[in-house]
């Protein structure tokens, strides 16, 4: 969604480097690439207008430092580029925040939501995902069931509830919503329900029924948090709706779903400042636990292609248990990371959402998430699903025969296998050569702890990575002591075959 925003910004950061000063003349050249891409990402004409002036009067009236320090202490160079860049992140940040994503308490400390939108937005998904980010964090949700009009809508929220195990409050046949809404209100206090959604009817525009409707349930509910639900897929729409509900209704906050599709994020940056009301999660998947707290500062990195590390490790941390990273991590560090473990991770990866949402928030990376196929990970569980548990905890073990034997069972070819195996050594030490030198992977849970516990002797993940960059084999210190315990592994191997085969022969004559 945020690549056309992100073009703009890249074509800028490419004019201007190299360059030994921010003036008028490239300044404008740079501004006018992020012009382009905002407009096409359909951001508010006024609001591009205004950013791109605080832009510009920054990046003139600053002095540039070409040294700066790092939260380490290091010195390190920095060029006009990048305080350009930079003044662009502090911007974008300051556009589309601060935001507070907590709920707001009611009396007796009962969160208490109303969702507001139009029909088709997903409010009655998003009503059953804000369910399940409750009850993770510890509440008891009760789910209402106020939207009497579309045809099925009861009960798609009664079968969302039942996937997630949350209560739904049904009213009587002819029931009106407000009378509805106002028994579920008494069943939450009289059963000791601490957090309830009000899942509201939406018509295809704003009409004076609707709001009289949604003012009547407002009187009779009184609930401490008014969300808006808008598609991204409205673009420029989906502020201009927020207005005219924050004109007759108290709105707190924005859920803007579909984030993850393809369209433009001229919504995600203007809508806060057109109305003043912040976007507090963003719906990113049909899945229920696919409902993220919105962090300006993260989608800005994100735009500028510096990914965003945080909310990656957030993710990583809401799939995976604490005590699993850590024996998983200390396996791989120590050496004995197995195929059983590797499918492991590919079924978390998969947890954590679409592998190019993935690879988006990765440093550097956001630019090949569209090269990515996720049937990619399907064909690699599927070879390590063919294999026995002998060959997934000693993937040395499989040579030709096994390999097609795999490839029979997965539905491969046997080059394949054997590809996948090797790639699997390389990267059992280049995790463990990233996650001891205290690199991305020691963020993660259970790698931090254990940071150069297992890193093989000698071992230069920089150099590793230079030669993978260079698509050649990898030029690290201690890659050909690794090529040559590979040698001598095979060779051990196939003399302990060939004995077998002599031992064959003699029981036969026998």
């Amino acid at each position: 969604m945020l690549e056309t925003v992100s073009r703009g910004f890249s074509a800028a950061r490419e004019r201007l480097r190299g360059v030994r000063a921010l003036t008028d003349e490239n300044i404008d050249q740079a501004l006018r690439d992020v012009r382009a891409s905002l407009l096409e990402a359909d951001v508010d004409f006024t609001v591009v207008k205004g950013f791109l002036e605080r832009v510009r009067a920054r990046a003139l009236g600053e002095k540039v430092e070409t040294r700066v320090r790092d939260a380490a202490g290091r010195e390190l160079r920095a060029t006009p580029g990048q305080h350009f860049i930079a003044i662009c992140e502090q911007e974008l940040t300051e556009l589309m925040g601060p935001v507070d994503p907590s709920l707001a308490r009611g009396p007796g400390g009962v969160v208490s939501v109303l969702l507001l939108g139009l029909q088709g937005v997903g409010k009655t998904t998003v009503a059953a995902k804000l369910a399940r980010l409750l009850e993770r964090e510890g509440r008891r949700p009760l789910l209402v069931a106020a939207d009497v009009y579309r045809p099925a809508a009861v009960l798609q929220l009664q079968q969302l509830g039942a996937q997630i195990g949350v209560p739904v409050h049904v009213g009587a046949a002819g029931e009106e919503p407000p009378a509805i809404c106002a028994a579920a209100a008494t069943r939450a206090r009289a059963e000791g329900f601490d957090a309830i959604v009000y899942d509201t009817a939406g018509r295809l525009a704003i009409d004076e029924e609707l709001m009289r409707e949604l003012e009547q349930i407002e009187a009779a509910t009184q609930p401490a948090n008014h969300l808006l639900v808008c598609d991204a897929l409205m673009g420029r729409d989906a502020v201009q709706v927020a207005k005219a509900f924050s004109e007759r209704l108290r709105l707190d906050g924005l859920i803007l779903t579909k984030f993850d599709g393809d369209a433009r994020g001229g919504a995600a940056l203007a809508v806060k400042a057109v109305t003043g009301v912040p976007i507090k999660f963003l719906g990113t998947g049909e899945t229920l636990e696919r409902l993220e707290p919105f962090r300006p500062e993260g989608v800005a990195s994100r735009i500028l292609g510096m990914g965003d590390v945080v909310g990656l490790v957030r993710d990583f941390e809401a799939v995976v248990d604490q005590q699993e990273a850590e024996a998983a991590a200390e396996r791989m560090l120590r050496g004995r990371f197995t195929m059983q473990d590797l499918l492991d991770q590919l079924k978390t990866i998969q947890r954590m959402g679409p592998l190019r949402e993935i690879f988006g928030k990765l440093p550097g990376l956001g630019s090949f998430a569209d090269q990515l196929d996720e049937r990619e990970l399907v064909k690699v569980e599927a070879m390590i699903r063919s294999m026995t548990p002998r060959e997934r905890a000693e993937p040395e073990t499989i040579q030709k025969s096994r390999a097609a034997r795999i490839a029979r069972g997965s539905g491969r070819r046997s080059k394949e296998v054997i590809e996948l195996v090797q790639r699997f050594r390389q990267m059992r030490e280049m995790m463990g050569a990233l996650g001891g030198g205290g690199g991305l992977l020691s963020r993660i849970p259970g790698l931090g702890r254990l940071a150069g516990a297992g890193a093989p002797a000698g071992f230069d993940p920089q150099a590793l990575l230079a030669g993978a960059q260079r698509g050649g084999a990898p030029h690290a210190a201690g890659g050909g002591a690794a090529r040559r315990d590979d040698g001598k592994r095979r060779a051990q191997q196939k003399r302990k075959r060939k004995q077998a085969r002599k031992d064959r022969k003699k029981g036969r004559r026998r």
